[in-house]
């Protein structure tokens, strides 16, 4: 019997006693962001997920609010759907290639198209993760229309300790940028 062979069972116990606590996480989801760790100073890919519509009414448009320090914003296309773009001033000025950018990509907004309730989808953008953020999480508040209703991902937690939010804004962990020096950690 090979090492590999007799660890399967080992793996097999960890992940049947690690089930019951994820799958309740998983039911939660409804708006996320499908990568949720990004290092600091890197372009990011912003999958956010819609995983269901509003009470069985199909989606038909979705905004996600960029949050300060998230800079030059593009959103990807989508067949079927026309994405919008709310520009404007930033907080502070920021370098991109170089030079200085003041104002950027606020929101993005995907409209016209149909995301059936029982279907899930994605929309996606990039954006550059400035150092200045610091390491720490930052929320993309989403908002979800259906033709009656809609559902507002955007409630931020008032501190990490704090109960998890009835209706949570996507979070993204922001981690060391990758050419920081770890020596002595």
């Amino acid at each position: 019997m090979t090492q590999f062979s007799l660890l399967k069972p080992a793996l097999a116990g960890c992940l049947i006693s690690v089930a019951p606590l994820v799958a309740p996480l998983a039911a939660m989801a409804h708006a996320s962001l499908e990568t949720q760790t990004a290092a600091l100073g890197t372009t990011y890919k912003g999958v956010m997920r819609i995983t269901h519509g509003c009470d069985g009414q199909s989606t038909q448009r979705v905004r996600i609010d960029i949050p300060e320090g998230v800079v030059n914003v593009k959103p990807m296309p989508k067949p079927g759907w026309t994405v919008t773009t709310e520009r404007g001033a930033y907080a502070h000025s920021y370098v991109i290639h170089g030079s200085p950018v003041t104002e950027g990509v606020q929101a993005i907004e995907w409209s016209g198209g149909t995301l059936p309730d029982d279907f899930y989808d994605e929309f996606i953008f990039r954006g550059t993760l400035d150092d200045s953020l610091g390491e720490g999480v930052i929320y993309f508040p989403t908002m979800q229309y259906c033709a009656d209703g809609e559902n507002a991902w955007v409630d931020i937690p008032a501190s990490a300790d704090a109960p998890h939010p009835a209706s949570p804004a996507p979070a993204l962990e922001l981690m060391p940028p990758a050419h920081a020096d770890h020596a002595g950690h």
